[in-house]
């Protein structure tokens, strides 16, 4: 207890300091006082009595500093002095601040964006969601690899006999559209188990959310709940919404409740417009129902781990009820299996794809932090020896090494904390800046990739800003505090040859930076080279002057026969009009987020394994297909328009199933079983890419849309008329076969496969922008060492010339110092680079992490850099007095 009241004494005299010094001198006074009235007494004159009395006494200004020292907290009453000294210090040198802080809110701003998209994407994504480090991804696999849905049966059987999880949730994205006029908007949201909201700790801030009996039941309950965004923007934040009605999918719902603001589902890359319950599936997916068919896998959710229970626990017991499963269900979970995934790695949404983006992205921003706390070192060093005199001073008056070294410290502690706050700024103005790499939106549907500035961001951040001060400011604050006090009126003569350590230092630094640039620029080159390759790559078919459009009819309530009628009409008045070659009907547009259809197939004459189950994807498509995309056939005829339900069914194969199962065969005339149809190939068609252009070829498939038809199909027109000329066209040929539909805008299919490509076009916007910065500060190092190593070098640089050295020598030499550290520092670079750009594998599209038009344009932009950052120094190096310079 004396300890503790003694410690929070000192605290208290922190705040207290200048009424407890006057104590202490009045204290110290009065002592002097009666010393002096004794020796007074004792027959002393005044001022003998008074000499006598400081004599007797002791030194007052060293008994003030230790009483000092036993009242108030001292290393805190240094560090606030050191702090007020380091700001007249900044305030003194203001172009050395701004330039010191500028680098370093680069370097520490560009980290805390980085941290606030990767804990707001891939960590803690979802916004008032409660226990996020125990939420994972569920996702249906395929015996060799393959991920699939689950199907709704298998869910419940997994949720009713796992016991380490502690609740199991359906989150399958969805859509419906809502007319405007001659145009429609796609809204989209999720089909949720009804203990959704439950399980996920979110309360609706108007209404409630779904009850148990509300997620079962074949389109028994039209009830949904509607986000905050919806809420205000299309109902105008009306206090009374719980209620009221709103028709999605041709089905009037029941509004019973609105979301929380921040809180926008559990699916990233998409704001959600709406909720409704699974047991509406039917209503919200034209290809009919699935809650009772176990080999309709559909299903995407989550899982909330029991506490204490590992992933690995989790897995396990999962695995063996799937096991169980497959023995019980073989037709339909042959080979099946389930698997769980941390939510960065979640596979139905933009997490998977988008996390090796941000993980190097991470490793990049550190990279620009290390060459913004080297450049700042550089800018200490060269600082330090204009403060040679303070430092000697300082040290001559009694200053010990630690107590210099301290002070210096605080100071740059002082410019990290500063440039702390500037680049939390600069990440709170960019934590959506994600959503701008994306291609233009479709209006009616909310891009979201939120980055998340919360408690743990700025501890981190707070964490970077320590540590970046301990990379920055302490090697500068040791070597300034090394002073030859003999010596240190002498000048110090380094010239451009050779130097000190202090010279030594800032070259290595120098080289920190040359070789981090140099990777981040050869990883640019790599990126932009990827990407490139993907949009000049073809996808196995044709995309130039083909228009894609959908006119809604599933939403628009529909029946089957009324939608095979109307798209028939649609279609030949589209082939109609003027400046149409051809047009085609397709359930999914080729890389749309739209998966195509999957299933088991029997092939006529092929003996599967026992543990093999052949499965294939296959679309829907109608005549004149394969011509409006011009995907070529290599043998067979395309579909007709006779290929309907009357007559015998028929399909083409794309080249890897022919080369599976008939190797070295002729397929055509041969027969596939899907879900107990056989159908006759009729043709066979090259490979084709259908989600992204980085997929492996897969065996595919296509069947007659008039064989097998679904409500909802989209529109392909091969034109050379511009997508708003389509849009106006069509939506007059709608309305005049329906008055109350209107089709989306029509866009360019060339815009949806460039639109796949976003992630790489993401990592090379941000590689390119971080590498921008990184050779800017490279160019300021460089540019920093050579322009101190000529004010250094002046009498050096005299002598020279007044012994006949020219312009041109003078140039060379400076110049060549800054190309030997450029060089020496892309030698490093390129090394490390060779190692790091193997990690950046699964974005590069036929590019080679070794690619020398990379590498070589690298060292070409960082060779060019150097020169001109080198070539301001040696320039003002050429004007020098040379007699003036002997004088020095």
């Amino acid at each position: 207890m004396p300890r503790l009241r003694a410690w929070f004494s000192r605290l208290l005299g922190l705040f207290q300091k200048n009424k407890r010094g006057a104590e202490m001198a009045e204290e110290i006074q009065t002592h002097l006082d009666l010393l002096i009235e004794r020796n007074i007494a004792a027959g002393m004159l005044p001022h003998e009595a008074r000499n006598a009395a400081l004599r007797q006494f002791g030194g007052v200004e060293q008994i003030k500093e230790v009483a000092r020292e036993q009242r108030v907290w001292r290393w805190a009453d240094e560090f606030v002095q050191d702090i007020r000294y380091g700001a007249r210090i900044l305030r003194r040198t203001p172009g050395f601040s701004i330039l010191a802080i500028l680098c370093l809110t680069l370097g520490i701003g560009t980290n805390a964006a980085a941290l606030s998209w990767i804990e707001g994407i891939l960590i803690r994504p979802y916004p008032l969601v409660a226990h996020q480090d125990r939420m994972a991804a569920l996702s249906g696999t395929v015996r060799g690899g393959e991920r699939s849905g689950l199907s709704y049966p298998d869910f419940r059987d997994f949720e009713k006999n796992s016991t380490l999880f502690e609740s199991f949730i359906i989150d399958k994205i969805t859509g419906t559209t809502l007319s405007n006029g001659d145009r429609a908007e796609r809204a989209v949201g999720g089909m949720v188990s009804a203990n959704y909201f439950d399980a996920l700790g979110v309360r609706p801030i108007l209404g409630r959310g779904f009850r148990p009996e509300e997620g079962t039941g074949r389109n028994a309950h039209p009830v949904t709940v509607i986000s905050y965004m919806t809420w205000k923007n299309r109902y105008k934040s009306d206090p009374d919404i719980v209620g009221k009605t709103q028709y999605m999918n041709g089905v009037q719902h029941t509004i019973i409740g609105v979301a929380p603001e921040k809180f926008h589902g559990t699916f990233i890359g998409y704001s959600f417009n709406f909720w409704v319950p699974t047991s509406m599936q039917e209503t919200f997916d034209n290809t009919g129902y699935k809650m009772e068919d176990r080999g309709a896998r559909w299903i995407e959710g989550y899982a909330f781990l029991k506490p204490g229970v590992t992933r690995q626990q989790g897995q396990a017991e999962l695995s063996a009820i799937a096991k169980r499963l497959e023995n019980d269900f073989p037709e339909t979970n042959r080979g099946r299996g389930i698997e769980i995934f941390p939510l960065w790695k979640t596979p139905f949404n933009a997490a998977g794809g988008i996390s090796t983006t941000l993980g190097i992205t991470a490793a990049v921003v550190f990279f620009v932090l290390l060459i913004a706390c080297a450049n700042v070192s550089n800018l200490l060093l060269a600082r330090s020896l204009l403060r040679r005199h303070e430092m000697t001073m300082r040290l001559a008056l009694g200053a010990g090494r630690r107590r210099l070294i301290k002070q210096l410290f605080t100071e740059g502690l002082l410019l990290s904390l500063i440039a702390a706050l500037g680049g939390i700024a600069v990440a709170y103005w960019s934590r959506n800046a994600l959503v701008l790499a994306f291609p233009t939106s479709v209006p009616g549907i909310t891009i979201d990739y939120p980055g998340q500035l919360d408690w743990r961001v700025l501890l981190l951040s707070i964490a970077i800003c320590v540590g970046s001060t301990m990379l920055f400011a302490l090697m500068p604050a040791i070597e300034s505090s090394h002073v030859d006090l003999s010596g240190a009126l002498k000048s110090e003569g380094a010239g451009v040859i050779g130097g000190s350590g202090r010279s030594r230092l800032r070259s290595a630094l120098v080289l920190v930076q040359v070789s981090l640039s140099f990777v981040l620029l050869a990883c640019t080159g790599l990126l932009l080279q990827s990407l490139q390759q993907m949009q000049s790559a073809s996808p196995g078919f044709s995309t130039n002057n083909v228009i894609m459009s959908v006119v809604d009819l599933f939403s628009a309530g529909y029946k089957l026969d009324r939608a095979k009628i109307f798209h028939t009409q649609l279609l030949d008045r589209v082939r109609a009009l003027p400046g149409v070659e051809s047009a085609a009907l397709t359930r999914v547009t080729p890389f749309s987020y739209n998966p195509p259809s999957s299933a088991p197939i029997e092939i006529d004459g092929y003996q599967s394994a026992p543990d093999e189950q052949p499965n294939a994807d296959y679309l829907q498509v109608s005549e004149d297909y394969f011509s409006t995309l011009g995907i070529p056939l290599v043998a067979g005829r395309e579909f007709t328009k006779n290929d309907d339900e009357n007559s015998p069914r028929v399909a083409i194969i794309n080249e890897m199933i022919a080369a599976k199962y008939w190797p070295g065969k002729d397929p055509l005339g041969q027969r596939l079983k899907m879900k107990d149809n056989w159908m006759q190939i009729v043709g066979v068609a090259k490979n084709v890419k259908i989600e992204t252009k980085l997929e492996p070829p897969r065996s595919f498939f296509y069947v007659p849309v008039r064989q097998n038809f679904f409500v909802g199909n989209a529109l392909l027109i091969r034109t050379r008329e511009t997508p708003g000329a389509i849009t106006n066209v069509l939506a007059r040929e709608v309305h005049a076969l329906d008055p109350t539909l209107a089709p989306y805008a029509a866009d360019r299919l060339q815009e949806q496969v460039d639109g796949r490509g976003y992630t790489q076009r993401l990592a090379a916007t941000l590689l390119a922008i971080f590498g921008g910065m990184a050779l800017f500060l490279a160019a300021i190092g460089l540019y920093g060492v050579m322009s101190y190593s000529v004010s250094q070098s002046t009498r050096e640089l005299g002598v020279r010339m007044a012994l006949g050295a020219t312009v041109r020598d003078l140039l060379r030499l400076v110049i060549s110092r800054g190309l030997r550290l450029t060089i020496a520092g892309v030698v490093i670079g390129a090394a490390a680079a060779l190692l790091l750009t193997r990690l950046m594998g699964n974005l590069l599209y036929k590019v080679s992490p070794r690619d020398p038009i990379a590498f070589g344009s690298a060292l070409i932009i960082l060779i060019a850099v150097a020169l001109v950052a080198c070539f301001l120094p040696a320039r003002r190096a050429t004007r020098i007095d040379p007699v003036r310079a002997l004088r020095i």
